[in-house]
């Protein structure tokens, strides 16, 4: 088997190139890879790129950090690649590698800064009914994208992509209080938000 190495030159390929049927599955798409078959990675770039952008955006906030996610994202999919094994969908196995990614960059940058003490997240919780479910798409991504890194990479994980507060400490290397804490710091400002706009 033919490994991924080096950079992605997916920007090179034309459409009017020859490839695989159009009608591939994703599967199908990844074992062509496996195989070190360009057409097949352009193809399979072209058909998760928009999904996982979405999921890069919902985690960076600002395009040009979500398009370096991405393209990290898709590097570290390409290496990985052979290390799927047909277990779950291939969409969520390559979903959690753009997670992961997201998380990694954010730590790098140390735009998490979850040192909450237990005792300021004590005072942060309420048991108020949040409005977010009423809200439209579009505006709701706006305000989620507005939300500092800590709080939207919790409230992602938690609310989008359904981790628990123990998934989420042990991913960030924090305590279950202070995932808690966050969480309930970006609802309530998505509250106020959405107060701001009626």
């Amino acid at each position: 088997m033919k490994r991924f190495l080096g950079k992605l030159h997916l920007i090179t390929w034309t459409r009017d190139e020859a490839s695989p049927a159009a009608s591939s599955s994703l599967e199908q798409l990844a074992a062509a890879c496996r195989e070190g078959d360009a057409r097949a990675q352009k193809r399979l770039f072209d058909a998760l790129s928009p999904k996982m952008m979405a999921v890069c955006l919902r985690y960076m906030g600002v395009r040009e950090e979500a398009e370096d996610v991405l393209q990290e994202g898709f590097i570290g999919l390409f290496t990985k690649i052979d290390s799927y094994q047909g277990a779950g969908s291939f969409e969520g196995w390559a979903r959690r590698i753009f997670v992961n990614t997201a998380l990694m960059h954010l730590r790098r940058t140390d735009a998490l800064g979850l040192s909450d003490d237990i005792e300021e997240a004590r005072g942060v919780f309420t048991h108020e009914p949040t409005p977010v479910q009423k809200m439209g798409y579009r505006d709701l991504m706006r305000m989620i994208s507005s939300l500092p890194a800590d709080a939207r990479t919790v409230f992602n994980m938690y609310v989008v992509e359904g981790f628990s507060h123990k998934e989420i400490a042990k991913e960030l290397g924090c305590t279950e209080a202070t995932s808690r804490s966050k969480l309930q710091r970006a609802r309530l400002r998505l509250q106020e938000m959405m107060k701001g706009q009626q």
